[in-house]
């Protein structure tokens, strides 16, 4: 089956995230992004981990952006592997912009021909999300 005919799934469920500032080094300069570390722990149709790696900025007026590459690996809906998300958000002034994809390509063992979007919702201090994806073995 193709990838545009695959049928798209859902995986919904919960994550925890830990991020780690990085100390910057000698040659950073004043006023540039920030590098943090990420771990997370999803649960629910997703029983995974993530790993990766955030750049942002951010100013006073809560403007500012960040960018991150994470590697996620467990089981999905059942099937083993793992995959890359790309992250890209923006902040003007407090209203918010995010986009988190499945980097086309990355998916390995049960997960390969992967592709998807990651949405991300934040009620009362609990990450969830909605994992909307394809299989091309589907």
């Amino acid at each position: 089956m193709t990838r545009s005919a695959a049928t798209a799934r859902h995986a919904t469920g919960e994550f925890d995230v830990k991020i780690t500032p990085v100390e910057p080094g000698a040659d950073a300069s004043a006023g540039g992004p920030g590098r943090m570390i990420l771990a997370k722990t999803f649960r629910g149709g997703l029983e995974a981990t993530g790993a990766g790696e955030m750049l942002g900025v951010m100013n006073a007026e809560q403007s500012g952006a960040y960018v991150a590459l994470e590697r996620v690996n467990g089981t999905l809906d059942g099937r083993s592997g793992g995959f890359m998300l790309v992250h890209r958000g923006l902040m003007d002034k407090g209203a918010q912009e995010l986009s988190i994809t499945i980097v086309p390509g990355s998916g390995d063992g049960d997960l390969t021909g992967i592709s998807g979007v990651f949405h991300l919702k934040i009620e009362g201090g609990r990450h969830l999300y909605d994992l909307e994806y394809r299989l091309t073995s589907d």
